[in-house]
């Protein structure tokens, strides 16, 4: 297993303190504060743990309170709020240096697949096999990131991203704001639901937010921005696995007074919706001094 692929699932692997207490690490990736996917997922790895296995999380609703330190752990404490017969609820708070960073509710949900159904139909765009692999992007994005995010990009990493409009990172603008993603790890998980369920928590925070500048011709890359996820919500349908091809179909329905607001739906190659996701965030012009 490549080690990055194997440093999420460390990352992922929480340390459990005490009855619904639980601690997890950081990656050493140089960045100023956590990433927000690695607090979601760690946050529901923690909820998972009080649940029984047989009722999977269907929604998570989440709110960014503080800016996670990358150097200290992240203690997670999960309040059983709720067991019923078909739902159960779990209240999630992330705390560092004795505050609260952040803040999850999470709805499990026993299985009811023989109930009615109905899904998005998945948009028509190019088969990951068909596009640049993301070595072949970052030739031509690299040299325009900022230093941190360069670094980080240069590091072996978990997760292949290959985008379909991958021209927006060279200031081409997309009219319509839309933006796919084919998205996967980069080694096969083991077949624990849970892990991928995770993982994919995990990446649903990447690019988001940068969707709200797609009209633009802009990118949360560029030197002038400064961006931070608020809230994040996610909805898991239908079964899947995150080391299989996912279609990650974004687009921004607005943007004002600094803040993005963006959202996407997530399918298997076959077309099956496997989950929805919604995210606002500061996108603000940094002011000149």
């Amino acid at each position: 297993m490549p080690s990055a692929v194997a440093d999420l699932l460390a990352i992922l692997d929480l340390e459990t303190l005490d009855v619904n207490l639980f601690r997890g690490n950081s990656p050493k990736a140089g960045w100023q504060r956590v990433y927000g996917g690695q607090v979601i997922g760690q946050a529901l790895v923690a909820a998972v743990r009080t649940v029984e296995p047989t009722r999977p999380p269907h929604s998570m609703h989440a709110y960014f309170l503080l800016p996670g330190d990358p150097k200290v752990p992240i203690i997670y404490d999960v309040n059983r709020m709720r067991d019923g017969r078909s739902f159960t609820t779990r209240h999630v708070t992330a705390r560092q240096h004795g505050h609260p960073i952040f803040s999850m509710l999470v709805s499990f949900h026993a299985d009811e697949s023989d109930q009615l159904s109905h899904q998005a139909v998945m948009p028509d765009v190019p088969l990951p096999e068909s596009l640049p692999s993301e070595a072949e992007v970052r030739k031509s994005v690299l040299p325009t990131m900022p230093d941190p995010v360069r670094r980080y990009y240069e590091r072996e990493r978990p997760i292949e991203l290959r985008p379909v409009e991958y021209e927006r990172y060279l200031g081409k603008k997309f009219a319509d704001g839309r933006f796919n993603v084919w998205f996967k790890t980069t080694d096969k998980l083991p077949d624990d639901p849970a892990i991928h369920q995770c993982v994919l928590a995990y990446s649903s925070d990447m690019g988001l937010l940068d969707t709200a500048l797609v009209r633009h011709g802009r990118t949360l890359f560029e030197k002038e921005f400064m961006a931070a996820s608020l809230d994040h919500a996610l909805w898991l349908h239908r079964p899947f696995r995150a080391d299989e091809w996912l279609l990650y179909a974004q687009d921004s329905p607005n943007l004002h007074g600094a803040r993005g607001f963006s959202r996407g739906l997530i399918f298997k190659q076959d077309g099956t919706l496997v989950a929805s996701v919604t995210q606002e965030g500061l996108v603000r012009l940094r002011r000149e001094p």
